[in-house]
């Protein structure tokens, strides 16, 4: 089988579910599947290198798409259009047989990956504290397209059907059993440290007051964890240590006797813990009453034996959470999936995609300051030349694309909504489907985000043309990950040598290619285009722009740009004239 695991964290930073997933993805093609594992990434040189796979049209072991995102129950970014059409891009290259999303209860990769899907789809929920981060409608568009829901543990199971009012299969949680083994043991406790477990470690250190040859490592497995205050008298006993990779904590594991977890913490470690052969201290109720867990390492700190049976218990337990095990469970639900009956892809849309027309990405109406054609005369000319569709992109002015949308609503013209807005001396950015307007005097980083909100495309025109406000080098490196697509034609340029810069810097960061006439008089109308697939929305446009060809029709700028004084003197004229009300 053909197989798609996605994950919302950066695989270029230790995780938890990043561990789990890498887990049972090993475990599915030592079974003999095909598995291609998509993540973000904070790495440019992951994102590089995914960037390129795609434009080669190959889906290496792991692709990064995409710049890691926050994602937490108050996560209010979505998915940046660009990232879901790579997404999507993605999963009609691989042709899989189940796309299976890792923690999609919040916005993110994982969940877009799911909506995107035209495949069998599972979806595994790891931690109770990631889900609830969804709207009531997003919620449930993600359990329509779903076909089964999985949870690493009772809890999250128990969460889960709760969010999505579904029944909820557990499986293992799984520890890798050959890095996570017992070694030369010591009398050391280790203590999982996080911000809301002070009441236990003071517990947990009480317990050395009575074990004095017993020492204790407090370990954190996020960045930047909590320094904890160390009673004097413990000094030189106890050490604060960060374990966030594998193999750092199953170094320290492997030494330690007894491990103290986090009431309801995360089971991933109560098992790596089991396995390396510590017994674990949770008593029952210790988060009402702290002293039980310093009764029960002193306990296990005098009782040779009762530590031993304890900890060769947790052994025997955690070899049954293996990576192979859970293989098995994943392809039996696979395979009990494929029996279901699903409708095939629309054919009618892979026949529409072959169907090219021509479209300017940049042009005016006389709601910009230096423009004077009307919306409905636009749209006629448009028509009478042969566009199939238009951005209208108005300066720092929304009403044009409005009244230009509304005017071609009974013909066969698509009218892509946008602006064209002066940033905070950082050049221009267009913003492409657009619902409202952006203000003008942002930064180039505000604008890009205020895009983003409205879910649009960013755009960027002229990049290279000196006699434009164009961003600086630095601005224009450091948002390069963010830029949807770069103009690499402008109709308007006075330098031809500024076009091939930019198509020339397209190329070398693998920039999908813009085209546009940059219109102000309705002669200059179609002659930059690109010649495309049509499209329905903004992330089958961004798709069909990986096929699209610049076509250029170029005529006289001085002819162009004479046309342009006349109409604005004309204008001007007719202002001075006009009658006194």
């Amino acid at each position: 089988m053909r197989i798609c695991l996605v994950t919302p964290f950066a695989w270029s930073q230790p995780h938890d579910v990043n561990e789990h997933l890498a887990g049972a993805a090993d475990g599915l093609r030592r079974r003999g599947h095909d598995v291609t594992v998509i993540a973000p990434s904070t790495r440019s040189a992951d994102l590089h290198a995914g960037r390129r796979a795609l434009q080669r049209g190959e889906l290496p072991e792991v692709l990064a798409i995409g710049q890691a995102l926050p994602v937490s129950r108050t996560s209010a970014l979505a998915v940046p259009v660009g990232v879901r059409a790579s997404l999507r891009h993605a999963l009609a290259l691989g042709r899989f047989d189940v796309v299976h999303g890792f923690e999609p209860g919040l916005p993110s990769l994982a969940y877009a990956a799911l909506l995107e899907a035209e495949c069998l789809t599972a979806a595994t929920f790891v931690s109770p504290e990631r889900l609830g981060g969804l709207r009531k409608a997003a919620r449930d568009r993600l359990r329509a397209r779903v076909d089964v829901l999985l949870a690493t543990s009772a809890a999250a199971a128990l969460a889960a059907e709760t969010e999505f009012a579904s029944d909820v299969s557990v499986v293992p949680a799984c520890v890798d059993t050959d890095l996570f083994r017992p070694g030369a043991k010591q009398d050391l406790v280790a203590v999982q440290l996080e911000a809301a477990a002070r009441p236990l470690l003071r517990a947990a250190l009480r317990a050395l007051d009575e074990l004095s040859s017993w020492n204790a490592v407090c370990f954190h497995t996020k960045p930047l964890g909590v320094r904890p205050a160390i009673p004097a008298r413990l000094r030189g006993r106890v050490t604060v240590r960060s374990k966030r990779r594998p193999h750092e904590r199953a170094e320290l594991l492997a030494a330690a006797a007894v491990f103290v977890p986090l009431p309801g913490g995360h089971t991933r470690l109560r098992l790596e813990a089991a396995a390396s052969g510590c017994a674990i201290v949770d008593p029952p109720g210790s988060e009402v009453q702290p002293e039980l867990i310093t009764a029960a390492i002193a306990r296990l700190g005098e009782d040779a034996a009762h530590l031993a049976e304890e900890a060769a218990r947790g052994r025997r337990d955690a070899e049954r959470e293996s990576f192979t095990r859970l293989a098995e469970e994943l392809e039996a639900t696979y395979r009990a999936l494929a029996r279901k009956p699903r409708r095939r892809a629309d054919e009618r849309r892979a026949a529409d995609a072959t169907d090219r027309i021509l479209v300017d990405l940049h042009m005016h109406t006389s709601a910009s300051h230096d423009c004077s054609i009307e919306p409905a005369e636009l749209v006629e000319h448009a028509l009478s030349i042969g566009l199939g569709a238009i951005a209208v992109t108005d300066h720092n002015v929304f009403s044009g694309a409005r009244e230009t949308v509304a005017a071609a609503r009974e013909t066969e013209l698509v009218v892509i909504p946008g602006e064209e807005m002066k940033t905070d001396e950082q050049g221009e950015v267009i913003g492409l489907f657009l619902r409202e307007e952006i203000p003008r005097g942002l930064t180039f980083a505000d604008t890009i985000a205020a895009i983003r909100e409205q879910e649009g495309v960013v755009y960027v025109p002229h990049p290279f043309d000196r006699r434009h406000s164009i961003p600086d080098p630095a601005t224009l490196h450091r948002h390069l990950s963010e830029i949807d697509v770069l103009e690499v034609y402008n109709a308007r340029l006075l330098k031809e040598a500024y076009n091939d810069e930019a198509l020339r810097f397209a190329r070398k960061y693998g920039l999908l290619q813009g085209a546009g006439s940059d219109a102000h008089v309705l002669p200059g109308v179609g002659t930059g285009m690109l010649r495309m697939p049509g499209f329905d929305g903004p992330e089958a446009f961004l798709l069909a722009l990986r096929s699209a060809e610049v076509v250029r029709r170029p005529k006289s700028l001085a002819y162009l740009q004479s046309l342009k004084w006349v109409a604005q003197v004309k204008e001007k004229v007719g202002d001075r004239l006009a009658p006194l009300p």
